[in-house]
């Protein structure tokens, strides 16, 4: 496998970004697959790199894995910031189709995140379902809506005040239950959540569990032993792989 950093030119950011790349490095005659794999608040496009064996993994299925950089953004254009949800779902693409020699075909293209990526691939394939053919989310930041209301950390708040602003989550297209109760099952990708019962964020997770049972959308969930920590999202990363490549 080729691991590559790619620094380049956002128009939707109006700078220079980075993301990192994972590419097969033998030719098979046709593009590889291809994974947007997101990464958590306090991370950056190298972590799943350096923390996971992510390299590995994905030379056992010829896989691509594109790593972005968007720093504390919930993958959100920001209020008072960037337009990250734009330089992700538009601009992102595209890039990675001028660049390199990936698969652009649905049923070849995936999305996954931990923590904070977890809730950026879950609003990514539920805004966008065209795109994608499967989906997942590990230790996910699932319920925003609940963050921006409840969470009275002053450096949550500080972080909410900056990239909604006077936006409201709750109702809106930032809401992924709101995303839930307003999608045609039918037309959704396949959806994986995976969470530690030691995690913070377990109780998120059940509600996006409750959310997807109450409006008929198919999800592939699961909850065991760990914590908000790199060994767990390592530990899983594997049955993530299996899942989204897995052929409908």
């Amino acid at each position: 496998m080729a691991l590559i950093r790619c620094d380049f030119d956002s128009e939707a950011l109006e700078l220079r970004t980075a993301m990192t790349v994972i590419l097969p490095d033998r030719d098979t005659g046709a593009p590889p697959p291809v994974l947007y794999l997101l990464h958590g608040l306090t991370d950056d496009h190298t972590a799943w790199s350096r923390f996971t064996a992510v390299e590995r993994y994905a030379a056992g299925h010829h896989l691509a894995v594109v790593m972005p950089q968007v720093h504390r953004s919930f993958y959100a254009n920001e209020a008072y910031g960037m337009r990250f949800w734009d330089f992700l779902s538009a601009e992102l693409p595209e890039t990675v189709k001028q660049f390199f020699r990936v698969s652009g075909r649905r049923e070849e293209t995936y999305v996954a995140g931990l923590s904070m990526g977890g809730y950026g691939a879950m609003k990514w394939a539920l805004r966008e379902p065209e795109r994608f053919a499967a989906a997942a989310t590990l230790s996910g930041a699932l319920d925003l809506a609940y963050i921006q209301e409840h969470d009275r950390r002053p450096h949550m708040r500080a972080l909410v005040a900056r990239v909604f602003g006077d936006r409201v989550v709750a109702g809106g297209d930032e809401d992924l239950m709101h995303l839930l109760r307003e999608a045609d099952p039918r037309r959704l990708p396949r959806l994986m959540l995976r969470c530690g019962t030691e995690d913070d964020l377990l109780a998120q997770n059940r509600r996006f569990v409750a959310a997807c049972r109450a409006n008929g959308v198919e999800l592939n969930a699961r909850f065991g032993p760990g914590e908000h920590a790199w060994e767990y999202w390592d530990e899983q990363l594997p049955a993530v792989i299996d899942f989204l490549l897995e052929k409908s």
